[in-house]
């Protein structure tokens, strides 16, 4: 059995205790354990019973959402999600993923005052609470540039920086996708740092591996609407067609507020 596939089994099958709450989320956030008796690991639990409601998503789903962003992101071959799965727990049903130990390093993804040099993309200039001119910058990044196009695929809706984590082992993974797979346009992020850039042969695989499993995938239909999987599937050939990292929206917000 591999550490992923352990992971999944501890995060279904676990009994899960709530141990704290993570404040900043503005949906209940709850940092908790799940414990088979014979393994044991920190989670993030978020019950569907504690989703704020959205004008623009359907109330309950946003668990759902989460848990179909990670099966999507292995249909591609990333691991740029953390295992997450749907199951009971203390509050209902809810989101379970396993909890992202980071290290201590540089962010992915900052706000700054003065041109941060090479091995750094500015996404968008403007001012901070003084009237200071400040930029929006990430990493130039082989592994950031790959959650930024699994964001057009999920057509993630919120993609702030303080959602771009690197473990301690040094993987680079997304948390956060809550609000994904609308029908309609969302894309809303800050790694827009690759915008029109010619898809490279792995990423044009990735996408090509996502369309032919889609067609037979049982997953996501369980997770999603008919609907939404069809846009998903729309996305990949869109993407495939114009062979091209996407553009910002000129009609709609393209970058979350707040940024971070």
């Amino acid at each position: 059995m591999t550490d992923h596939e352990r992971a999944l089994r501890v995060l279904a099958h676990g009994e899960l205790t709530v141990e704290g709450r993570v404040l900043a989320a503005s949906n209940l956030t709850l940092y908790a354990r799940v414990d088979t008796g014979e393994d044991a690991m920190p989670c993030v639990y978020k019950p569907m019973s504690g989703e704020r409601p959205l004008w623009d998503f359907p109330d309950g789903t946003l668990a759902a959402r989460e848990v179909a962003s990670y099966e999507l992101a292995r249909l591609a071959g990333w691991d740029l999600v953390p295992p997450t799965v749907l199951r009971d727990g203390p509050l209902g049903p809810g989101m379970c993923q396993q909890w992202v130990v980071t290290e201590e390093a540089d962010p992915l993804v900052d706000v700054v005052v003065a041109d941060p040099g090479a091995g750094w993309i500015s996404v968008l200039e403007g001012q901070d609470g003084s009237g200071r001119p400040v930029r929006l910058v990430h990493r130039d990044d082989a592994d950031l540039r790959r959650l930024a196009l699994l964001d057009a695929v999920l057509n993630n809706a919120d993609r702030k920086g303080g959602h771009v984590l690197r473990t301690a082992q040094g993987t680079l993974v997304g948390v956060d996708h809550g609000l994904c797979f609308h029908v309609e346009p969302k894309l809303r992020t800050v790694l827009w740092g690759w915008a029109g850039q010619v898809l490279g042969p792995d990423e044009r695989t990735a996408l090509e591996r996502v369309l032919g499993d889609l067609g037979h995938d049982e997953t996501l239909p369980r997770l999603l609407t008919g609907a939404e999987v069809d846009a998903t599937r729309q996305r990949v050939q869109d993407l495939l067609e114009s062979g091209r990292m996407p553009f910002p929206s000129r009609t709609r917000p393209a970058v979350p507020w707040p940024a971070m």
